[in-house]
């Protein structure tokens, strides 16, 4: 009888954690799927080489084709811009989103960056692709990610990264000034991502 309570209890537990907050998960990316690295210089890979930007580090770990399509000084309203040009180039399965870091930098309004990752998420999934979205912290002292990126993810069921950036941004040996990371930082920032996509099914 306890052994039977037990397993219920068990059985119990693990649906409320399943119904419960898991994050949202992605298709699993076939071996010739392209994944597109979509943002500004955190993307681009300002303060290192091309050959160590996190999205070139991130296709020697996952063995998938990773498009490096970070312009610096890009923020969400020019992203918008120059993206359905780039999706109709490469046709990606999966695209990780990463922009926002130059709109607080210029001090645009929160409610306008947050539109505009709307659209961004909008505009790649009617291309058929699956969007991760990656959060940056705030340009100040003791800055986290910004609220605006949990409520596009929770309201547009997104998987979200929300610590490779903010983690790699307040260590001064993974930066190559105050608001790029240097090639060991990018690195931290390609393991965070390969694992991140393991978990939510992709790789």
């Amino acid at each position: 009888m306890l052994a039977a309570s037990r397993f219920f209890i068990a059985v119990c537990v693990a649906v409320l954690l399943v119904a419960c907050g898991r994050a949202p998960t992605l298709p699993k990316l076939s071996p010739h799927d392209v994944i597109l690295a979509f943002g500004d210089s955190l993307t681009h890979g300002t303060g290192a080489s091309e050959e160590t930007a996190y999205p070139a580090v991130l296709a020697t770990l996952s063995g998938h084709t990773v498009i490096n399509a970070g312009v610096p000084g890009d923020t969400t309203a020019t992203g918008l811009q120059r993206l359905p040009a780039v999706l109709d180039e490469y046709k990606p399965r999966l695209v990780l989103l990463c922009l926002g870091g130059n709109d607080m930098l210029r001090k645009q309004p929160e409610a306008t960056t947050e539109n505009n990752l709307r659209l961004l998420v909008q505009t790649i999934r009617s291309s058929g692709a699956s969007v991760v979205l990656i959060a940056v912290p705030e340009p100040k002292l003791f800055g986290g990610a910004p609220d605006f990126y949990a409520r596009v993810a929770k309201d547009m069921k997104l998987p979200l990264e929300e610590q490779a950036f903010n983690d790699v941004l307040k260590d001064a040996r993974l930066k190559s000034d105050p608001v790029h990371a240097n090639a060991a930082g990018y690195r931290v920032v390609a393991e965070r991502l390969d694992a991140f996509l393991k978990e939510a099914g992709a790789l």
